[in-house]
């Protein structure tokens, strides 16, 4: 049942500070977000989209249907700035149950396979920077992986200042890393077999309708992040203010770098090329550069994916602390640390579930998994704003949505429409993914209702 507007206005403080301005806010956005979809996905993407306009097409589609969730969400973020983000959306518009559910799934699926595809990220670029190529030591890139989950857990665990501190520097040094390769790409790629031709000639292959749809799951893991500062809606100062311009600001500066990023990749190589290269950022900064090229990017690129991977520690683990709080998890995951006031249970329960994964699951089958089983809640909760407006029409809003109705429903229906192709084209993973998210309800009413 959806709480009266009493209830939610007389919700208890959070016991997190607020720590985190309005900048920090912005990198955390950024720094969640550009971790290793970029480097990383074009490769899948091309195989299943082998015609250059229809990628970049793709790439601006998925930021556009990402822009119409960030300026929907904004909305709820802004008028309910607690601890947990999305899981405190889904509570007050549609109750304790898909409330409860999407905190199981972030448990047992989605926050383990976000952590475990950064991390391979990780772990292939550093090898790849020291010159060894991680295919043929794909062990030592996985414990590489595991051990980059450990240290962002124990950063984490210091303090939301530390992690925050660590996006913050790295996220401005990534966002310069991708501004300095689509300039060397465009003032010197013409000399080293860059081509304007690249970006129209496609192989020649049909490509199908669904084979576009999931391509744009692996762009929607790309652009995931938008979303995660909400879960620490309740560490922003000033959030009224500042967690909309936020979401809204890192949302838009992600948009226009990952679209000049992949007209930069295929203006250096043709998108055959590209679909042969998983470490595609490196192989461009290879033919421009030579070999010092390919260490730079590689370094960096484990930057970005350390960053990413230290923002989604910090952002995440804060919806099972949420729901312990609220009596829907155990207790012991609502302890903050004595010394830190970092919800660390939390923190830990979120590593050790990362570093299973990454040790066992292919980086496509984590990314396509994690976007399956998120981007539904996604929509679900940005659909909570209809029923909000109904339910609790004098809650303060700070900010309305941009285009209100039309905007979130373009989200919602836009969403929708990928779930639905990914159910017909990848049914074996569908199935197991929706399969384990459900096994939360009989759990919840087992310890919960």
């Amino acid at each position: 049942m959806t709480p009266q507007p009493s209830a939610i206005a007389d919700r208890p403080a959070t016991k997190l500070p607020r720590t985190l301005g309005l900048w920090s806010s912005v990198a955390l956005v950024i720094g969640i977000t550009i971790g290793s979809g970029i480097f990383r996905s074009p490769a899948g993407i091309a195989q299943k989209v082998p015609s250059p306009s229809l990628m970049i097409g793709l790439w601006m589609l998925g930021g556009a249907i990402t822009l119409c969730g960030a300026l929907s969400l904004a909305e709820l973020a802004a008028a309910l700035p607690e601890t947990g983000g999305l899981y405190a959306y889904l509570r007050e518009g549609w109750g304790r149950l898909p409330a409860f559910l999407f905190g199981w799934s972030e448990l047992v699926l989605i926050r383990a396979s976000a952590l475990g595809g950064i991390a391979i990220v990780f772990g292939d670029y550093l090898l790849r920077s020291v010159g060894i190529d991680p295919a043929a030591h794909a062990v030592g890139s996985r414990a590489l992986s595991a051990a980059a989950i450990a240290f962002a857990a124990a950063a984490n665990i210091r303090g939301a200042n530390v992690g925050a501190m660590i996006v913050g520097v790295a996220t401005w040094m990534k966002f310069a890393a991708l501004a300095v390769l689509v300039l060397a790409a465009f003032t010197l790629g013409a000399s080293h077999g860059a081509s304007v031709g690249h970006l129209t000639a496609s192989t020649g292959q049909p490509v199908a309708l669904s084979a576009m749809g999931l391509a744009l799951v692996s762009i929607l893991w790309a652009y995931d992040g938008w979303a995660d500062l909400s879960f620490a809606s309740g560490e922003v100062k000033d959030p009224a203010r500042n967690l909309p311009r936020a979401i809204i600001l890192g949302t838009i500066a992600i948009i226009v770098i990952y679209v000049l990023t992949n007209v930069a990749y295929l203006y250096v190589s043709p998108i055959d090329a590209v679909a042969r290269s998983p470490l595609v950022a490196a192989d461009t900064m290879l033919a421009l550069f030579g070999r010092a090229g390919v260490a730079l990017v590689s370094i960096f690129v484990m930057i970005s994916s350390f960053s990413s991977l230290n923002g989604s520690m910090l952002a995440s683990p804060r919806v099972f602390f949420a729901m312990a709080d609220d009596g829907l998890f155990f207790p012991a995951i609502a302890k903050v640390h004595p010394k830190y006031r970092t919800p660390y249970i939390a923190i830990l329960l979120a590593a050790l579930l990362g570093i299973a994964l990454v040790m066992s699951r292919s980086f496509e089958r984590l990314t396509d998994t994690f976007v399956l089983a998120i981007w539904p809640f996604y929509a679900v909760g940005v659909a909570a704003i209809y029923r909000l407006r109904r339910s609790a029409p004098e809650m303060a809003r700070p900010y309305r949505a941009i285009g209100y109705p039309v905007v979130p429903a373009l989200f919602v229906v836009a969403v929708a429409a990928f779930v639905i192709n990914s159910l017909v084209n990848d049914t074996t993973n569908s199935v197991i993914t929706f399969a384990l998210i459900g096994a939360g309800i009989p759990i919840y009413y087992a310890f919960f209702a």
